[in-house]
């Protein structure tokens, strides 16, 4: 029996030796390569942070102490010592542990988190509620994994300094990356001075000459220790940090565990009145896993692998592309003609496809880091320079941004190109992650154009379109994952604005009216086409109009197909409010043409961790989960009057039938 065995809480942590702890983070890491080897998630970040979340654990007293796990996916090692390991296996899968921090699962997460650069703001404001309620206690941020380059972190910097918040520390897990590898000015300085021979061959000559000295009888322990300080601040960020206000510890071996045991119990001791404190701890991504620390990349977030072997490709048939491989390539094709094309990401570029670009055109790539705020704002300033930026950012991030897409794009009325990748439903990263509100977000917002092709060949056809409008700003937005796998045309086009496109109807008699005309947009007009068959074999007439566009509506072909049916479907992987559904129930009011309409769409709820067909069902948003709310709907007692007498919408994500 190992000692993990016996740990069920970190207070069981706390009953051990200091000598066995080595042994806790060895087990703690094998649990997780285990796990993770099996189930897949998040990996390299996780086997990086396992003697700092022992340290932390075994020092503070927590959960009285509030940790704050930055992004959260570096918390795997902190799930499995707060009375979670017997479930650790179900982590990301539905009804399982989120993949990230989670008010709800544990008191001892205390602030949940999936996007960056939120841990310092969230455990100042935390450390300043307990010293108000006369709470004794310390609130701890842990932020690493590249969120040091996020604004956020700053403000929060700058503030905490001002006010002093003593009961604050913050913990800089520096292991150089983020999902891709950090960017940056500090992360230069901060990698470039902490890991230079000759910072580190001075450090040495300095600490030999005064032990030499000392050993001669030359009385130098309190000069020593002002030139170690000295030197410290000289060549590491310990300076900015304490310009702050921050008391600064570091750089310190985070792997080290007696090292961060006596760094984390001085702080303990010093208390409340001593900080606020910053721990500098220097890490590797993918520490113990001699693949992962290899290629930290790869092994950034994983599917189910053979530890003997590691990541191996796939054989067999060739696999489909993704998303953001079409788009990647797509982009490529058309800087090679257009030196006006620039790519931009906000620390995504191998998770947007950007990688790809930046290998042919390196001077015309730029990663800002995690700052998407920024990112829009950077490419509103080229814009002005007649360049036309392409901001490759997925649906949930883009939301950092609101501001920036209004004040400093859409009012100017620059022509800034949003690629937004992941909307819709995205699996097992949960709500943090899913693409859910880009629809209602963007449509508000004057001279915008927003569409979303319904499959890659109207993705590539999209990216020429928006690179080639020069009205305004013009996003799409496209879905994760594989591709339908149609065809791609050999020739781009350039796509009307605001024109839709009918797809599947049946011829009509004069007087003939369908019983149901569904209306997709994107992704959904793949699952309206699969739902159309289901629909069909229960004796419907059903037509299936591809929107293409939700800003502009394709106002005549929408209307003109509405006054041919008795009932409208909308379809969409988006929240059903303020939606594409929405925008067509506002045109048909606004033309005296209402019919009985029912939006399809994500309910009005936050949607966890499961895999996105698990996702689709539970949102009724599946083929057979469609058709059925149709039926059901169309069945209804309020339709056995006649269809027009009294028009009615119905928003099926508002009480949906599945979630009651």
């Amino acid at each position: 029996m190992g000692f993990l065995d016996k740990i069920n809480l970190p207070e069981d942590l706390r009953q051990l030796r200091p000598d066995n702890l080595n042994a806790v983070t060895q087990e703690v890491r094998d649990l997780i390569l285990q796990v993770i080897s099996e189930k897949g998630g998040h990996f390299a970040s996780n086997l990086g942070s396992v003697e700092l979340t022992v340290a932390l654990h075994y020092v503070f007293d927590t959960p009285k102490d509030k940790l704050v796990w930055d992004v959260g996916h570096q918390a795997y090692p902190h799930k499995i010592l707060t009375g979670r390991k017997d479930r650790f296996s179900t982590i990301r899968q539905k009804d399982g542990l989120s993949g990230f921090t989670y008010r709800a699962e544990s008191e001892y997460d205390h602030f949940g988190a999936g996007h960056a650069s939120t841990s310092i703001s969230a455990a100042l404001g935390i450390a300043e509620g307990m010293k108000l309620s006369n709470d004794p206690h310390m609130a701890v941020a842990i932020i690493g994994d590249g969120s040091m380059s996020g604004g956020l972190a700053y403000e929060a910097l700058n503030n905490a300094g001002h006010i002093p918040a003593k009961n604050l520390v913050v913990i800089f897990n520096d292991n150089d990356m983020s999902i891709d590898p950090s960017v940056g000015a500090l992360s230069k300085f901060v990698n470039h001075t902490v890991t230079h021979p000759g910072y580190n061959r001075l450090r040495k000559e300095i600490r030999g000459l005064v032990t030499s000295l000392t050993d001669h009888g030359v009385p130098l322990t309190n000069f020593a220790s002002r030139l170690r300080k000295s030197l410290k601040n000289f060549f590491t960020p310990g300076m900015l940090f304490e310009c702050f206000g921050f008391r600064y510890f570091g750089p310190i071996d985070g792997h080290d565990i007696n090292a961060l045991l006596e760094a984390l119990t001085f702080i303990k001791k010093e208390g409340v009145e001593g900080g606020p404190y910053l721990v500098h701890c220097l890490t590797t991504k993918g520490k113990g896993y001699k693949l992962a620390e290899e290629l930290p990349l790869t092994y950034h977030g994983v599917n189910p692998f053979k530890i003997d072997a590691g990541i191996q490709s796939s054989g067999g048939a060739p696999k489909k592309p993704n998303y953001q491989d079409v788009f990647a390539d797509t982009l490529i094709r058309l800087a090679k003609e257009d030196p006006r094309i620039v790519g931009i990401t906000a620390a995504m570029p191998s998770g947007t496809g950007l990688n790809k670009f930046q290998k042919v055109f390196p001077g015309r790539t730029y990663d800002v880091g995690i700052a998407e705020a920024h990112a829009v704002l950077f490419a509103a300033g080229m814009a002005t320079e007649g360049f036309r930026p392409v901001a490759a950012i997925y649906s949930t991030f883009l939301q950092r941004a609101y501001d920036q897409i209004i004040h400093d794009v859409a009012l100017q009325n620059l022509p800034v190109v949003f690629a937004m990748d992941r909307a819709g439903l995205v699996g097992a990263d949960g709500a943090t992650h899913q693409g859910a509100f880009d629809i209602s977000y963007l449509r508000t917002v004057p001279n915008f154009v927003v569409m979303a092709p319904k499959d890659e060949n109207e993705l590539q056809h999209m990216i020429k379109t928006a690179i080639q409008y020069q009205a305004g700003p013009i996003a799409f937005r496209y879905p994760r994952g594989e591709v339908v796998g149609v065809p791609l045309d050999k020739e781009l086009q350039i796509l009307p604005i605001g024109k839709g496109e009918v797809l599947n109807a049946p011829t009509l008699a004069k007087d003939e009216e369908l019983d149901i005309l569904l209306i997709g947009f994107g992704y959904g007009v793949q699952l309206a086409l699969s739902a159309q068959k289901i629909l069909a074999s229960k004796g419907l007439t059903t037509a299936v109009l591809n929107a293409r566009f939700v800003k502009p509506l394709d106002e005549k072909l929408i209307l003109q197909w509405a006054k041919k049916s008795l009932r409208i479907v909308t379809v969409e992987e988006n929240s059903i409010h303020g939606g594409f559904g929405s925008a067509i129930l506002e045109l048909l009011h606004r033309k005296s043409l209402l019919r009985e309409t029912l939006i399809l769409g994500m309910p009005d709820t936050f949607i966890d961790h499961a895999s996105p067909k698990q996702q689709r069902e539970q949102c009724g948003l599946d083929p057979a989960g469609i058709a059925r709310q149709i039926l059901e709907w169309t069945n209804g007692p309020e339709h056995k009057k006649a269809p027009h007498s009294a028009p009615a919408s119905t928003e099926r994500g508002t009480n949906p039938p599945y979630l009651q």
